[in-house]
């Protein structure tokens, strides 16, 4: 059954997650990708949680504002097809997100950025591929934090495919070169959020 939870943290003051955009984002280019690319991944999103049959409460609300900001740190990247002229791989957008809504105050949204990259990385895989981030679990655990990350995984980013929708099969192409347990757990989320594109 969905419902919004009713812990005292998810009772806060609802955010305005354009206007966080904007305050951080400077380059049209780049605030016009992110938009276009979060209000697909939110839609998304929100129909899962809206349709689910997990048994899992889920915040909506939250849901709406984390899928929205959960590429903020993109900003801190070296990426020039999306307008960002920062200094760091692209793979760094999840951590730096991180940084960013942090000191917004933001815990919650915070943890979606780190987790959203992939289906998540675990502190191992870190270790062992030498990524150019901390070594920790970033890895997608609550509801939300999961259906955010299985939304993301239908966008890319970039002219001309930021409302483009991939299929499952494109999905799993790009997830399998990080590994068979990568698509098995892409998988499983499917069955459980969307069974109706179960194969």
């Amino acid at each position: 059954m969905i419902s919004k939870t009713g812990s005292p943290e998810d009772q806060t003051v609802r955010i305005r997650p354009i206007e966080i955009l904007r305050r951080h984002v400077h380059h049209p280019q780049t605030l016009q990708i992110l938009l276009d690319h979060s209000r697909h991944v939110t839609k998304r999103a929100i129909t899962i949680a809206q349709n689910s049959l997990t048994d899992d409460p889920v915040d909506l609300n939250f849901i709406a504002e984390a899928a929205m900001l959960h590429d903020i740190g993109i900003i801190a990247t070296n990426t020039p097809d999306l307008g960002c002229r920062g200094t760091l791989p692209y793979l760094c957008h999840g951590v730096e997100g991180r940084k960013i809504l942090e000191k917004e105050g933001l815990p919650r949204h915070a943890r979606v950025c780190e987790t959203h990259i992939g289906v998540g990385l675990t502190a191992a895989e870190i270790a062992q591929d030498h990524l150019p981030l901390p070594e920790r679990d970033m890895i997608p655990e609550t509801p939300e934090e999961q259906i955010i990350c299985y939304a993301d995984l239908f966008y890319s980013k970039g002219s001309g495919h930021q409302t483009r929708e991939k299929d499952c099969s494109a999905v799993e192409q790009s997830l399998r070169r990080f590994g068979e347990d990568k698509v098995a757990l892409f998988r499983q989320w499917q069955a459980r959020f969307e069974p109706e594109q179960s194969p």
